[in-house]
């Protein structure tokens, strides 16, 4: 019967080969997800460390003792725990889709590196404290790294965007005249500090009240979030020049002190969140419903005395693999394969016929079988139908094998006659003799 089991049973390799063929899938998969995301990743990485990002400011807050950390998406933040959001505007045609520059010279004049929209700004400005980092530089600052008058964003974009965000028609950008300008500036430890901007993109609004410059020509502000002249209504900050927390402008005048001072005293105890992200994470703990069941519900289950129910099922559980190991073994992975079915009927009908004391029944399915494989080792499937019965086999060693087609005859004959319920000792006899014929016309051929 092993010889049986050994040509009904082919399909491992091909097992193995479709379990190889999905591997390789799910890798291509991943591969192409990982691929897609870290693209994605660079390109914001590339900004934030940029002229125009804002990584610097990040890491100089951390390092003077503020909670901050840059945020790109992906999960839910407390918002309790923030204490100013700052949103860099880096899109100025909010609700638009970006125009991917087909050129160079495209590239270099591009004016919105990502896609915003008002919505999302707007929910996170109403849930927590929120400063916006208005857009000034097109995409030719970051790649070139060279700050010129020409490469700022169009004005009438900018004021669009504001006009979204706040909803202030009397918003107006007011550009300064000279290179550089200074705007004095006293700290919360009465230190005169003065804000040094290069090329300043300022502002005037009716509705806004100026925190650094004048009312005229202002560059932070606190501005109303409807449009509205109601002063219990939420309000927003609004910094018409990046150039005071960027990597660009930190380095000039006292920017750095006052962004840190500035901001430290906005967001008190709480974090600073620099928002790269394009919806809404912020939750709101008070907010979501209180459940009736809680995990102290589920816990009791495994306390007394539902311990001692729990720990006799793990060792009734532990006593019943382990003796199914012992009499079983371990799962083969063939026993899974393509037409692994019948050999598992096969040996399941002979287990059957074992334990029900028909020996002689089974000596006869075994000699068939027998008869089937030899004759499949001999002519090949393709050919061993016409000589896998006993008469067709009979025929062939009649033919070439005279001798023992004799005794295979007498052998097969005593098989026939012996009754279903014969002694083990004897099936072994006629099994052991079955055997040596074959061998002896398999090894003639």
């Amino acid at each position: 019967m092993s010889d049986t089991r050994a040509t009904s049973s082919p399909s491992g390799p091909a097992f193995q080969g479709l379990r190889l063929e999905t591997i390789v899938i799910a890798a291509v998969c991943v591969i192409v997800l990982a691929a897609g995301w870290y693209l994605l990743a660079q390109r914001q990485q590339t900004l934030r460390r940029s002229p125009s990002g804002l990584d610097g400011l990040q890491i100089w807050l951390a390092s003077n003792g503020v909670g901050a950390q840059n945020f790109s998406g992906g999960w839910l933040m407390d918002q309790t725990s923030v204490g100013l959001l700052i949103v860099p505007v880096y899109d100025t045609a909010l609700n638009e889709d970006r125009k991917a520059p087909t050129t160079k010279e495209e590239l270099l004049a591009q004016q919105d590196e990502y896609d915003l929209t008002t919505s999302v700004i707007s929910i996170k400005a109403k849930k927590v404290p929120t400063l916006l980092v208005l857009p000034k530089w097109r995409t030719g600052m970051r790649l070139t790294g060279l700050a010129h008058p020409i490469l700022n964003v169009e004005t009438k974009r900018l004021k669009a965007t504001v006009q979204k965000l706040t909803g202030d028609g009397s918003f107006t950008p007011v550009f300064a005249r000279t290179p550089f300008t200074r705007f004095p500036y006293r700290s919360d430890d009465d230190k005169n500090l003065s804000a040094e901007i290069y090329a300043a993109q300022m502002f005037r609004s009716k509705l806004c009240a100026p925190l650094l410059g004048t009312k005229d020509a202002m560059i932070l502000a606190e501005c109303p979030l409807d449009g509205g002249a109601d002063p219990k209504a939420r309000t927003v900050l609004v910094l018409s020049d990046p150039d005071l927390v960027n990597n660009h402008g930190l380095r000039l005048g006292d920017n750095a002190t006052i962004a840190l001072d500035f901001l430290r005293s906005k967001a008190g105890k709480k974090n600073i969140v620099i928002d790269y992200s394009q919806s809404d994470w912020l939750r709101d703990p008070s907010a979501e419903p209180k459940r009736e069941r809680s995990w102290d519900d589920l816990r009791r289950f495994f306390g007394p005395p539902f311990l001692t129910l729990w720990i006799g099922a793990a060792l009734v559980l532990g006593l019943f693999l382990w003796r199914s190991a012992l009499r079983y073994g371990p799962i083969r992975s063939d026993a899974a394969a393509p037409g692994a079915s019948k050999n598992l009927a096969v040996r399941a009908r002979a287990r059957l016929m074992r334990m029900s004391g028909q020996d002689g029944a089974l000596v006869g399915d075994y000699a068939a079988a027998r008869l089937s494989a030899t004759a499949d080792a001999l002519f090949g499937r393709v050919n061993a139908h016409d000589y896998a019965s006993e008469d067709g086999f009979l025929k062939f060693a009649d033919r070439r094998h005279p001798e023992q087609a004799v005794r295979l005859r007498a052998v097969l004959s005593r098989i026939r006659q012996f009754p279903a319920r014969l002694p083990a000792s004897e099936a072994i006899q006629l099994i052991d003799e079955l055997e040596q014929v074959l061998e002896q016309i398999t090894n003639d051929a």
